[in-house]
């Protein structure tokens, strides 16, 4: 396993030890919680969102949920903002595979904002650690440490199937 440094030097910043869970490889945020054999709603994935403006927004929801767009531009008092493309993400991320960004923005240096059903998804919470075999695993008030100088807003909303 290859922690991202600026990962690594988060957790250590805020005092919080590495605990990871291995699981097969994925693709996707609901292969990963099916793979892992966790609750998707405990599985929180990062979102980047881009404005007109090129500024780059980290968006942070369980995995079963999607970014209401409309909800989190009047959130963040942006007013438009559309999904950033893969170029962009490597870009951002260059020591991450693609798709599997850990929802710590702000260890890139990104603004980072968190989706209020995080707060009540579990006591155990799950993160992707940079690439598709790994998650970080953390304890409700480790993940509201690790958060607590972000915004939090209501911005999710159930899949569509």
């Amino acid at each position: 396993m290859n922690v991202p440094a600026r990962l690594l030097h988060y957790l250590v910043a805020h005092q919080i030890p590495l605990a990871t869970q291995d699981h097969a490889h994925s693709r996707s945020s609901a292969e990963t919680a099916r793979s892992a054999q966790v609750p998707a709603h405990q599985l929180a994935k990062a979102v980047i969102v881009e404005d007109d403006g090129g500024r780059c927004v980290m968006a942070v929801l369980p995995s079963d949920r999607h970014v209401h767009l409309g909800r989190l531009a009047h959130l963040l008092d942006r007013r438009a903002l559309h999904l950033a493309d893969e170029s962009r993400l490597a870009e951002l991320f260059p020591d991450c595979e693609a798709g599997a960004v850990p929802a710590f923005g702000t260890a890139w240096s990104l603004d980072t904002v968190i989706d209020d059903e995080l707060d009540s998804a579990g006591v155990t919470l799950y993160v992707e650690c940079g690439d598709h075999e790994h998650l970080l695993c953390l304890q409700r008030d480790q993940f509201r440490e690790l958060t607590q100088d972000m915004p939090r807003g209501h911005f999710s909303a159930d899949r569509l199937h």
